[in-house]
């Protein structure tokens, strides 16, 4: 059996039964066999693989149906056993379900009903192969100081963290805002030799003008109104360590002239003081905007761009590396699963395609507090479509209401094929392989919703 293949074991005395739940349900698994007693039940199930037993209570054999789904269960947890009850048979059902029955029918036996609970049985064991597939990447997958990315893009980030890390160089990380840049600063510096001195952020774009100069370089007791005691400053809290400045394009003319001359000379002397102190902290600085167009608009300093942008690291939007979204999302699920003790979700392919297909303008931050809203705001164990929140899909890109769930994906993989064409430029077999499907598929796909 290939991994994906999805056993049923039907455990019933009456052998019409047996053989007529065998022949219609036959289309609906890989593998199907049968039992006339629990014995026998047993003994197939330790030589084979089966992810769903129907066994009826009533056996007539060395145990009865209850006593079969908790050995059975005891064996192999992860089995899905549906249990057949008499007609009004509560208490039964409700003592198989304490057993750990995945679900219950009463006789007589309605077909289809029967084959609407085995379909469900394997759309959750499916679920949870992808899981598990997910888990398995997720543990594979290239991380740096709680950075997850299996994507080509994030690959390369991390092989130049790794490298500039053990240098003096000064580096300037530029990205979307929420992508991430403080986590990659924090990584240049756990792998740096300076990994046991202090690391301090400060962020230039959340901080007054009037206050900036005092919080980089510190000032002396009654230096201004306020000032009752001298303060270290930025610089000298980072001596020894990494001092990491955020949103470094939102200082002042006047600031960044004053960081300038101690990127060149080392030293600075506190606000309202003469004496003179010299740093050595590393310098990481980050930006979400475009320096250079910072510098033609005459805005930010050419200079200090270059002592700044020695290394340059650019971190992609998560648009750009969505082949690492489903990592992502497990990831957080888990987190926040475990941090606000809820039991671990699991997502429906449907809403994982259209979290992939997201535009995401806040970027992981984003993706972040969707996840921890849904493992709160949700009660039910599986993240279908219905639950991710409107305001990832722009009003302008929502289809027409009322929209089935079949429109809802075929929306979502549009969008996906959209955003990766864009991506590689339009060069079909990048884009087919960033997908991962075949070029013919992607040609077929195009043709679909009308993309050529």
């Amino acid at each position: 059996m290939k991994a994906t293949d999805f056993g049923v074991l039907i455990v019933d005395d009456e052998p019409n039964i047996r053989s007529g739940l065998a022949k219609g349900l036959a289309a609906e698994a890989d593998l199907l066999d049968t039992a006339g007693d629990a014995d026998e039940a047993l003994n197939k199930f330790d030589t084979q693989n089966f992810d769903l037993v129907i066994a009826d209570v009533r056996l007539n054999s060395s145990m009865d149906g209850i006593q079969l789904v908790k050995k059975i269960l005891y064996s192999r947890p992860q089995t899905a056993v549906i249990v057949i009850t008499a007609h009004g048979t509560v208490e039964t059902a409700v003592e198989a379900m304490r057993a750990g029955a995945f679900d219950f029918i009463a006789k007589p036996l309605d077909l289809n009903l029967v084959r609407q609970q085995v379909r469900k049985a394997r759309e959750h064991y499916l679920l949870r192969l992808e899981n598990q597939k997910l888990r398995s990447q997720l543990a594979n997958a290239g991380e740096i100081s709680k950075i997850i990315g299996g994507c080509a893009a994030m690959q390369d980030v991390f092989r130049q963290v790794r490298q500039v890390a053990a240098t003096e160089a000064t580096v300037m990380i530029q990205g979307e805002s929420g992508t991430g840049k403080e986590l990659i600063a924090r990584a240049l510096h756990d792998l740096s030799d300076r990994s046991e001195g202090p690391f301090v952020a400060v962020n230039l774009g959340a901080m007054p003008e009037s206050l900036l100069e005092s919080e980089l370089f510190g000032h002396e007791k009654g230096a201004f109104t306020g000032a009752v005691r001298q303060k270290p400053g930025c610089f000298e809290q980072a001596q020894g360590g990494t001092l990491f400045l955020d949103e470094v394009t939102e200082m002042t003319s006047k600031s960044q002239v004053d960081l300038l001359r101690v990127l060149e000379s080392r030293i600075y002397s506190r606000v309202g003081g003469e004496e003179m102190q010299q740093t050595n902290a590393r310098i990481i600085s980050a930006t979400n905007k475009s320096v250079q167009d910072l510098i033609d608009d005459g805005t930010f300093r050419e200079d200090l761009y270059y002592r700044l942008n020695v290394i340059p690291i650019e971190v992609p939007s998560l648009r750009q590396r969505r082949e690492d979204i489903p990592l992502l999302v497990e990831h957080f699920l888990r987190h926040f699963c475990e941090r606000h003790g809820r039991s671990i979700r699991q997502i429906s392919s449907e809403a994982m395609q259209a979290l992939v297909a997201a535009h995401w303008p806040g970027n992981v931050r984003q993706l972040r507090n969707v996840m921890e809203r849904l493992v709160v705001t949700l009660t039910d164990d599986v993240i279908h479509l219905a639950d991710l929140p409107q305001e990832l899909f722009p009003r302008s890109s929502r289809p027409a209401a009322p929209v089935t769930l079949a429109e809802s994906v075929e929306e979502c993989e549009r969008n996906a094929i959209i955003s990766a064409l864009e991506a590689c430029e339009y060069h079909r077999e990048k884009t087919a392989r960033r997908l991962g499907i075949s070029i013919r598929t992607l040609h077929y796909k195009m043709g679909r919703y009308s993309l050529h």
